[in-house]
Protein backbone atom coordinates (compact mmCIF):
# COMPACT_ATOMS: atom_id res chain seq x y z
CA UNK A 1 0.00 0.00 0.00
CA UNK A 2 1.27 3.45 -0.83
CA UNK A 3 1.90 5.94 1.94
CA UNK A 4 0.55 9.37 1.05
CA UNK A 5 1.39 10.96 4.42
CA UNK A 6 4.04 13.22 2.88
CA UNK A 7 1.98 14.08 -0.20
CA UNK A 8 0.85 17.71 -0.31
CA UNK A 9 -2.89 18.31 -0.52
CA UNK A 10 -4.18 18.60 -4.08
CA UNK A 11 -5.68 22.00 -3.23
CA UNK A 12 -2.17 23.37 -2.64
CA UNK A 13 -0.87 22.07 -5.97
CA UNK A 14 -1.09 23.75 -9.34
CA UNK A 15 -4.06 22.53 -11.38
CA UNK A 16 -1.83 20.95 -14.03
CA UNK A 17 0.24 19.17 -11.38
CA UNK A 18 -2.81 17.77 -9.60
CA UNK A 19 -4.27 16.62 -12.93
CA UNK A 20 -1.00 14.87 -13.79
CA UNK A 21 -0.90 13.21 -10.38
CA UNK A 22 -4.48 11.96 -10.77
CA UNK A 23 -3.81 10.75 -14.32
CA UNK A 24 -0.71 8.87 -13.15
CA UNK A 25 -2.72 7.22 -10.38
CA UNK A 26 -5.48 6.22 -12.82
CA UNK A 27 -2.89 4.72 -15.21
CA UNK A 28 -1.36 2.83 -12.28
CA UNK A 29 -4.75 1.41 -11.29
CA UNK A 30 -5.43 0.36 -14.90
CA UNK A 31 -2.06 -1.41 -15.03
CA UNK A 32 -2.83 -3.24 -11.76
CA UNK A 33 -6.20 -4.34 -13.12
CA UNK A 34 -4.55 -5.55 -16.34
CA UNK A 35 -2.11 -7.60 -14.27
CA UNK A 36 -4.92 -9.08 -12.19
CA UNK A 37 -6.84 -10.00 -15.33
CA UNK A 38 -3.75 -11.73 -16.77
CA UNK A 39 -3.32 -13.66 -13.51
CA UNK A 40 -6.96 -14.76 -13.61
CA UNK A 41 -6.65 -15.81 -17.25
CA UNK A 42 -3.53 -17.82 -16.44
CA UNK A 43 -5.23 -19.46 -13.46
CA UNK A 44 -8.23 -20.39 -15.60
CA UNK A 45 -5.96 -21.85 -18.27
CA UNK A 46 -3.61 -23.83 -16.04
CA UNK A 47 -5.38 -24.64 -12.78
CA UNK A 48 -8.98 -25.11 -13.77
CA UNK A 49 -8.71 -27.06 -16.98
CA UNK A 50 -7.13 -30.47 -16.73
CA UNK A 51 -6.89 -33.11 -19.45
CA UNK A 52 -9.13 -36.11 -18.91
CA UNK A 53 -7.13 -39.23 -18.03
CA UNK A 54 -9.43 -41.95 -19.29
CA UNK A 55 -8.29 -45.01 -21.27
CA UNK A 56 -11.03 -44.43 -23.88
CA UNK A 57 -9.73 -40.93 -24.56
CA UNK A 58 -6.02 -41.53 -24.01
CA UNK A 59 -5.22 -40.65 -27.63
CA UNK A 60 -7.17 -37.38 -27.55
CA UNK A 61 -5.79 -34.13 -26.16
CA UNK A 62 -9.03 -32.25 -26.84
CA UNK A 63 -10.96 -33.43 -23.75
CA UNK A 64 -11.04 -31.07 -20.75
CA UNK A 65 -12.74 -31.08 -17.37
CA UNK A 66 -13.79 -27.73 -15.89
CA UNK A 67 -14.00 -27.39 -12.14
CA UNK A 68 -16.38 -25.22 -10.16
CA UNK A 69 -13.86 -22.35 -9.72
CA UNK A 70 -14.00 -21.26 -13.39
CA UNK A 71 -17.32 -19.37 -13.09
CA UNK A 72 -15.95 -17.39 -10.14
CA UNK A 73 -12.82 -16.51 -12.11
CA UNK A 74 -14.99 -15.46 -15.06
CA UNK A 75 -17.15 -13.28 -12.78
CA UNK A 76 -14.08 -11.68 -11.22
CA UNK A 77 -12.60 -11.05 -14.65
CA UNK A 78 -15.81 -9.43 -15.87
CA UNK A 79 -15.92 -7.17 -12.79
CA UNK A 80 -12.29 -6.14 -13.31
CA UNK A 81 -12.99 -5.46 -16.97
CA UNK A 82 -15.87 -3.15 -15.99
CA UNK A 83 -13.63 -1.35 -13.48
CA UNK A 84 -10.94 -0.95 -16.11
CA UNK A 85 -13.42 0.55 -18.56
CA UNK A 86 -14.62 3.07 -15.95
CA UNK A 87 -11.05 4.04 -15.02
CA UNK A 88 -10.17 4.48 -18.70
CA UNK A 89 -13.26 6.67 -19.09
CA UNK A 90 -12.22 8.76 -16.07
CA UNK A 91 -8.72 9.14 -17.52
CA UNK A 92 -10.17 10.23 -20.85
CA UNK A 93 -12.45 12.77 -19.15
CA UNK A 94 -9.51 14.12 -17.20
CA UNK A 95 -7.40 14.53 -20.33
CA UNK A 96 -10.28 16.23 -22.17
CA UNK A 97 -10.67 18.76 -19.37
CA UNK A 98 -7.73 20.68 -20.83
CA UNK A 99 -5.79 23.39 -19.09
CA UNK A 100 -7.54 25.61 -16.57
Amino acid sequence: MLNYAGTPPLAAMADADSRQLIAAELRSLIARIDLSMRLIDAAMTTDDIEPEDDSATAGSSEIFVLDDVTPRFATASAALNACRAELAHALQQLSEAGPA
